[in-house]
């Protein structure tokens, strides 16, 4: 408890701005909204993409892993502004959030898109290398994973901010 008050008092200040503003809450939800957006919609349509071109001849799939290889650093900035909205609507409101349930469910879930991200890079490296160990079906079930994790953790953050 004392811990959770010391955080309150910490961002005391950014919880009053934001409260008291018409604009902020505004501006930080639709960053928020832009990093989903724009990462899970990249992610999502490359991994549709794997999914299509398993069965497609070794040239289509090594133009395949070259743009799955560029989508990479732009997935990785939306979710780095996916964090830190994340982490000024948490602080706006740390008593409501950092006790809500729904909040480490979706935190566990972001931490799960983020491995099995790691998964599908690591895969992808080694299909362009030609290890033959990693095989397009590994990359096939992280690609539906990662769907699956994108639509699970858009619906967990509305779930939190209905329920917050």
């Amino acid at each position: 408890m004392y811990v959770l008050k010391s955080i309150e008092e910490i961002f005391a200040p950014w919880q009053s701005a934001y409260s008291d503003s018409k604009y902020l809450p505004t501006i930080v939800t639709a960053l928020h909204l832009i990093g989903m957006l724009v990462g899970g919609g990249l992610a999502i349509a490359a991994d549709r993409a794997t999914l299509r071109i398993s069965h497609e001849q070794p040239g289509e799939r090594e133009r395949h892993l070259g743009e799955l290889n560029e989508i990479h650093r732009p997935v990785l900035m939306a979710m780095a502004l996916l964090f830190l909205t994340g982490v000024l609507m948490v602080t706006s409101d740390v008593a409501t959030f950092l006790n809500s349930p729904v909040l480490w469910i979706k935190l566990g879930l972001v931490t799960l898109l983020v491995l099995n991200g790691v998964v599908l890079e690591r895969t992808e490296t080694s299909l362009r290398r030609g290890d033959e160990k990693s095989s397009w079906r590994k990359l096939r079930v992280a690609a539906m994973c990662s769907i699956g994790l994108w639509i699970l953790t858009l619906v967990a953050g509305t779930v939190l901010v209905n329920a917050a």
